[in-house]
């Protein structure tokens, strides 16, 4: 049996369905406000028996904080996928950060010990990574440095990883993947789900770039990592480095809608000025912060050779996974008029 958490997340729900695909049983954790409607109806747009395969999930609620009840969900499951996690980059959800993800992947590693589980994949993010290699991209070996500022989601997703490293070295054995930012269908009012609302809303964009992954292929090489037994170790994961206004743009056109304008870098940093003094009375600001400023404006490419190398892999690239979710977008909007 396989253990999924954050299994109604955009990346553990289509993890859960290339795993049923695969003949597993999958048990799936969830929480008591998850929306499992709008898990199966995402399910449809990666299959065409879409009612079948959600049929044969087990779901569970679990308490991350209780090691118990994570050792009762961990009963006959012999590989887990650790997707839960929260994400955000707004300064007040920090605690909370640290906690899902630093606190909640400990327990859920100690209530490993001593159990039937023989593999841990975790999901990480490309956050953790601080430097270039000779040729100007970001690699696994570019290491996190505790010196340079982090978002508070970076530095969760570092401790955590120690967390699994720590695991790894007392025997378990366990991968990472370093996925970029994912772009995939469902969930879409949270993470990278929100991405085709915003295009849609606002006709501006950030001037820098990110490194962009298509969901699908995150959790086929998830998989893949841990059928081939390739283990303690990570990789990254990233299809293309993109302009974040072209994919504003490529949406935007889609949708009829017009071109959006870059938000130049000075404004954000008036901004970010103005957060300092005003912060507390608009909180909208407080998003403004010198580290996000700097993400949303920076270019850092970051290779997937490793992998690429190691699997033969090819991945879709930007331009057909935008198609292919943003028409799942726009169906889920018809569907709910």
């Amino acid at each position: 049996m396989v253990l999924v958490t954050g299994a109604t997340g955009i990346l553990g729900r289509v993890i859960v369905l290339d795993l049923l695909k695969r003949g597993k049983t999958v048990r799936a954790t969830k929480r008591k406000t998850s929306n499992l409607q709008d898990v199966e109806s995402s399910f449809s747009f990666y299959t065409d028996n879409a009612e079948e395969l959600f049929a044969q999930i087990n779901w569970i609620e679990v308490n991350f904080d209780d090691v118990f009840s994570l050792q009762e969900a961990l009963i006959g499951v012999t590989e887990v996928y650790h997707c839960a996690a929260k994400v955000s980059f707004h300064p007040d959800d920090r605690q909370e950060m640290y906690h899902s993800n630093i606190v909640g992947t400990r327990n859920l590693l100690y209530a490993c010990e001593n159990s039937t589980v023989k593999k841990f994949c975790f999901i990480s993010s490309i956050a953790v990574f601080d430097g270039v290699d000779e040729t100007g991209n970001v690699t696994e070996d570019s290491e996190f440095n505790p010196k340079v500022p982090h978002s508070s989601y970076a530095k969760s997703k570092h401790f955590a990883e120690m967390e699994v490293w720590r695991a790894s070295a007392e025997g378990l054995q366990t991968v990472i993947v370093n996925p970029g930012v994912i772009l995939g269908s469902g969930n879409w009012k949270s993470s990278s789900g929100e991405i085709f609302e915003a295009f849609e809303k606002y006709p501006y964009a950030m001037s820098g770039s990110s490194n962009y992954v298509d969901v699908r292929d995150v959790a086929e090489i998830a998989i893949t990592l841990m059928e081939k037994n390739m283990v303690d170790e990570r990789f990254i994961l990233v299809s293309e480095n993109k302009k974040i206004i072209e994919l504003a743009n490529q949406v935007r056109q889609k949708l009829g809608k017009s071109q959006a304008r870059v938000i130049p870098k000075t404004l954000l940093e008036i901004g970010r000025i103005i957060n300092f003094f005003f912060g507390w009375l608009f909180p909208q600001l407080r998003l403004l912060t010198k580290v996000n400023v700097e993400a949303v404006t920076s270019h850092h490419e970051v290779s997937s050779k490793k992998l690429r190398e190691r699997l033969g892999y090819k991945f879709i690239p930007v331009s057909e996974s935008i198609d292919f979710h943003l028409k799942n977008y726009i169906s889920h909007k018809k569907a709910n008029l």
